[in-house]
């Protein structure tokens, strides 16, 4: 069985939403599949869920899947001819009443832009690859004088350096894709560059309406989301470290730091977090990744990230599959020498709930003694989740009869989902099915011990109250 604590996210595309392509990423390491409602119709992205969960099924694997909403991404308009270049020191304007753009102006699709920079500002294109300085503003006109050049076409991003751009994190289109992804039973919904806690409150609240219940993930990617970082952190399920706009805001220099940041607390707080952008890059057109994405990749695992996720390099990329089996050879690659912490909050901070307190005496009781496997009975996978908080080198099963929770776990560092336990309700009966689970599987052996958490009375959430030491073979009728 493949050990791999750190969970692949991969981005469907025209590139891997092939069967067969499909089918191979989720047999070599494919953990979770992003739906990026940036491109796609609703019809495609519920196809696509559907294969890909039908395809996982077949294989023997379970597959979560990510929600990824496209947010307000401001954006120029389009060229009368596609593209033009810019030279520094050129001329330019981004014009929000311009119909069709030439080689001197360009329309806006946030007609309110010219009311949120003022002379100084700077403004970043096409992710960091033209840079303009504003010169005036006038009227519907943003006057620029070019500092960074280059090819400039159709419909490119535009991101104010240091933030402070208005457009709300949810848009029309968000909301209605909200209720696709409720639709399809997202197991994660990521929210594109929210600002504050409310946004990520906000998108919960439409997700419950829809009669969904995904777990919320923000996308830190604005210069004002750092500022409300922690608030952030309290209103999500999970934080994903998205590089691309963040760096564009706040200077890419500022991302490697931020990212450790970003990652300590989400872990401090007990929520998930994922890794993304550019891991693999190169791998869009090349077979295998290049040695600082190879560095990138396993910095992001010592950090201790749930997930590494690929965009471009699986969405549109020439080896989908091959970019998956590299991203598993680094993930176990790095694991190896992953430092193991004790927490330092065991000996300070009280435990807040039952959960808490298996979760921690579990992890605590499997670094003391050679422990070589927790099973953990879970309907919910909230203890689960708290134990996958804890640094540890023990492998930890979620058995559960309820595939949405197997889903979810799935990007959870260091659990793997197992499908048990439908109709028992006996605990001795469970405790020994689970052990012979876990000898079948080839993790444990006789004689070895194992820790299994379990609540009583079974089957009802948000109960685990229980965790046993066993020493296998002991539990043979």
């Amino acid at each position: 069985m493949n050990m791999r604590r750190t969970k692949i996210v991969a981005t469907l595309g025209p590139a891997s939403s092939q069967p067969k392509v499909l089918k191979r990423m989720i047999q070599v390491g494919l953990d979770v599949v992003r739906i990026n409602f940036s491109h796609g119709t609703s019809d495609e992205h519920i196809a696509n869920v559907e294969l890909a969960r039908s395809l996982a099924r077949e294989v023997g694997r379970t597959v979560g899947v990510l929600a990824d909403l496209q947010g307000p991404k401001i954006r120029i308009g389009r060229f009368e001819n596609g593209k033009i270049n810019l030279e520094v020191g050129d001329r330019f304007i981004l014009d929000a009443d311009c119909k069709l753009g030439n080689q001197q102006r360009v329309g806006l699709d946030y007609k309110a832009l010219p009311n949120e920079v003022e002379t100084g500002a700077t403004l970043v294109l096409n992710d960091g690859l033209i840079v303009l300085g504003v010169t005036g503003v006038s009227g519907a006109e943003i006057h620029c004088l070019v500092e960074q050049g280059g090819e400039l076409s159709n419909n490119k991003g535009i991101n104010r350096r240091g933030g402070g751009l208005g457009a709300p994190a949810l848009t029309a289109k968000d909301r209605e894709d909200i209720n696709t992804a409720a639709a399809f039973k997202a197991d994660f919904l990521a929210v594109s560059f929210p600002r504050s806690g409310k946004d990520i409150r906000l998108a919960r609240t439409l997700m419950e309406e829809a009669g969904g219940n995904s777990l919320l993930m923000a996308k830190i990617e604005r210069s004002e989301a750092i500022d409300a970082l922690d608030e952030i952190i309290e209103a999500s399920d999970a934080i994903m470290v998205a590089r691309g706009d963040l760096a564009v805001e706040v200077g890419d220099a500022a991302v490697p730091a931020l990212q450790k940041r970003i990652i300590r607390a989400t872990r401090a707080s007990n929520k998930l977090v994922v890794t993304a952008t550019q891991m693999m890059e190169s791998m869009i057109s090349s077979q295998i990744p290049t040695r600082a994405e190879v560095s990138d990749v396993a910095n992001a695992v010592l950090e201790g990230t749930d997930a590494v996720m690929l965009s471009a390099e699986s969405a549109v990329g020439d080896y989908p599959v091959e970019t998956v089996l590299a991203m598993v050879r680094v993930c176990v690659a790095a694991e190896k020498d992953y430092t193991v912490n004790n927490d330092n909050r065991l000996g300070r901070d009280g435990p807040s709930t039952i959960e808490e307190a298996i979760a921690r005496a579990t992890m605590f009781t499997a670094k003391g003694l050679d422990i070589k496997a927790i099973a953990a009975l879970t309907q919910s996978g909230e203890t689960v989740r708290l134990m996958s908080r804890r640094s540890s080198k023990v492998p930890i099963f979620a058995l559960s009869p309820h595939e949405g929770t197997l889903r979810r776990v799935a990007l959870f560092r260091g659990v793997y989902p197992v499908e048990f336990g439908e109709g028992i309700n006996d605990p001795e009966e469970i405790l020994r099915l689970a052990e012979g689970e876990l000898l079948k599987r080839g993790v444990v052996h006789n004689g070895e011990l194992i820790v299994m958490t379990i609540g009583e009375p079974v089957g009802k959430s948000g109960c685990t109250n229980t965790m046993k030491l066993i020493r296998v073979g002991d539990c043979k009728s």
